[in-house]
């Protein structure tokens, strides 16, 4: 069987043809800043040209930021893809443009847990965690060997889970979720107010102008600079109290962490998540490991692949 995924992001589209177990090659281009979703997926399909084509391909899946009906192959809002205004059939379009190709759509957290149960760290586990701190923070779960979705798309959504009553303001509009204390965006949108108000920071020396990137927080944190470890560390204690939660409430033995800040601040960062998690859970007893993601960046197109294979 050959198949391909597809991890639709912000800033890049990244694909990777697989056949069987293996990879056999990957291709990325820049996300479309404009044109709205039919140019996003003309990007798709230059991307899929780039990995030779469909010819041989049994389907495609797509993992897409934003709230997605799976059943219907529909984009519902995606608010880091320019220019989706409205809910976008997606898969249906896509299909059309490969010649009726088959085509799956998940959310790209989603899709990215599902890798890392199937292929990856959580290997072998029935029941796991997916938390993906990145630029923002998402989640997947898998509940007896099967992702969970809920009636609504949101099951896993740990990123919205309150985490201080009446605190930050999340980007969703909500206050106080962990987004708004553990997402990379969050976290630079809070070192550029703190350095106006007076604190010199290497975040902003590192990115007078620019993203913040993931590296750029792992530069400064190696500088030692003050602001940074109060960011992350109160970016460790929120994710600590929410994961907890989510442990206790579901009786989990295994969460996977990764997404970009995760994986450029290394296993340290994770290790510091599981002793906050284990300082607030209820069971004294658990078992519970809070490990690092093993796919890295094709996690998320693996997970896409999969979901295709699905459908196959």
């Amino acid at each position: 069987m050959a198949v391909i995924g597809v991890d639709l992001g912000g800033t890049k589209i990244f694909a990777v043809l697989r056949k069987g177990d293996d990879v056999a090659r990957e291709a990325k281009r820049k996300t479309p800043t404009q044109g709205g979703p039919l140019q996003v997926v003309d990007a798709i399909v230059a991307v899929i040209d780039e990995l030779g084509g469909v010819d041989g391909v049994d389907a495609v899946g797509v993992g897409a930021p934003g709230a997605v009906d799976v059943a219907a192959g529909l984009v519902k809002q995606a608010p880091n893809l320019p220019g989706w205004h409205e809910p976008f059939g997606l898969a249906a379009a896509l299909s059309d443009a490969l010649d009726g190709l088959p085509v799956a759509i998940d959310n790209d957290v989603n899709v990215g847990a599902l890798a890392e149960h199937r292929l990856g760290a959580g290997k072998g586990a029935a029941d796991m965690l997916g938390v993906f701190v990145g630029t923002g923070v998402g989640g997947g779960l898998i509940l007896d060997g099967q992702l969970r979705h809920g009636p609504l798309g949101f099951a896993g959504e740990i990123g919205h889970t309150i985490v201080k009553r009446g605190g930050r303001r999340c980007g969703c509009g909500g206050l106080g979720h962990l987004e708004a204390y553990a997402g990379r965006a969050a976290l630079e949108k809070r070192a550029r107010l703190v350095e106006s108000e007076g604190r010199d920071t290497a975040l902003v020396e590192l990115a007078p102008s620019k993203r913040m990137t993931s590296g750029v927080f792992a530069k400064a944190l190696v500088a030692g600079d003050a602001v940074t470890i109060e960011l992350l560390d109160e970016a460790v204690g929120a994710l600590g109290v929410a994961i907890a939660s989510a442990v206790t409430l579901l009786d989990l033995e295994l969460v996977v962490v990764g997404g970009g800040l995760a994986d450029r601040l290394g296993p340290a960062f994770i290790g510091r998540i599981e002793q906050a998690v284990r300082s607030d859970l209820f069971a004294e007893a658990s078992t519970l490991r809070v490990v690092p993601g093993e796919l890295g960046d094709q996690g998320g197109a693996l997970g896409a692949a999969l979901i295709a294979e699905a459908i196959s």
